[in-house]
């Protein structure tokens, strides 16, 4: 199965040091952010990455790729273990790159990946600067596409003073921790953001997108009809939107938590998180 992993962002919460290193490479415990990104994606299936980069992120690129020089000295060293950690990192899954150009949002950098994506019957999107603790959802989001046949959106808590910074669902449950969705929206005022209700029809708190998505090549017709909106970008959500009123699209919760690095403090919680 195959996997887009968008990282083009220019990271600048991180300014300085995004200048030099890419968000996604900064360290998480002993290995960098994208590293546990692209391991859990393969772990789930999906060997087939391709990661979306901006000039001047090479060294994301350089990092998957073996490296033979230092292979050789560690080889020649006698380091063993070091030699097996490094080659590990380049065999992980079979990795492509692909760059985006202009920052014009999250939609515009899955859409470059039309053409990899090519005939695949569903693809997995991972934010590659979000890393899941405890579980992945993705075995979760697979099942209910394959006993369902149709897109979803990983879904997590969100409270209500903060769902106007994320892309919010609305549905009802039809299955444990599986929502058919009715409603998507992309950083709603508190009033206004829609909410999950369980089978019986009790209201849930309100549920943001948690960094993962499993979509249909649909998705691709769906973002090329979508216009630039907020901060001149297209917003993945209003294709996600339109992928919904045309083959449905389902949201899906997992008892793991998601470790959002996209700030400095963002990254500080995450490391004493994984500590624990």
């Amino acid at each position: 199965m195959k996997a887009i992993i968008p990282a083009a962002g220019l990271g600048t919460r991180f300014l300085p040091i995004a200048k030099a290193v890419p968000k996604e490479m900064l360290p998480l415990g002993d290995k960098p952010v994208i590293h546990y990104v692209v391991e859990e994606a393969a772990a789930a299936g999906f060997d087939e990455i391709l990661i979306i980069l901006s000039r001047g992120k090479e060294c994301i690129r350089q990092y998957f790729s073996p490296n033979s020089d230092l292979e050789n000295h560690l080889e020649a060293a006698g380091k063993q273990a070091a030699l097996e950690t490094v080659r590990r990192v380049s065999s992980m899954a079979r990795i492509e790159f692909a760059y985006q150009e202009k920052m014009r949002g999250l939609g515009d950098a899955v859409k470059i990946g039309r053409e990899f994506i090519g005939s695949e019957p569903v693809f997995a999107v991972l934010l590659g600067d979000t890393v899941m603790q405890h579980s992945s959802p993705l075995p979760a989001m697979v099942a209910a596409w394959r006993s369902r046949h149709k897109p979803s959106v990983c879904l997590e808590p969100c409270p209500e003073d903060r769902v106007s910074r994320y892309g919010v669902a609305g549905g009802r449950e039809i299955g444990r921790g599986v929502f058919e969705l009715s409603e998507l929206i992309e950083k709603p005022a508190a009033e206004k953001a829609p909410r999950l209700q369980s089978e019986n029809g009790t209201p849930l708190s309100c549920h943001a997108f948690a960094a993962r998505y499993l979509f249909t090549p649909d998705i691709f017709d769906c973002l090329e009809k979508t216009t630039v909106g907020f901060a001149g970008e297209i917003q993945l959500t209003d294709a996600m939107e339109q992928l919904r009123q045309k083959t449905g699209m389902l949201g899906v919760t997992w008892p793991g938590k998601r470790l959002d690095i996209g700030s400095p403090a963002g990254l500080i919680e995450a490391a004493r998180a994984l500590e624990r």
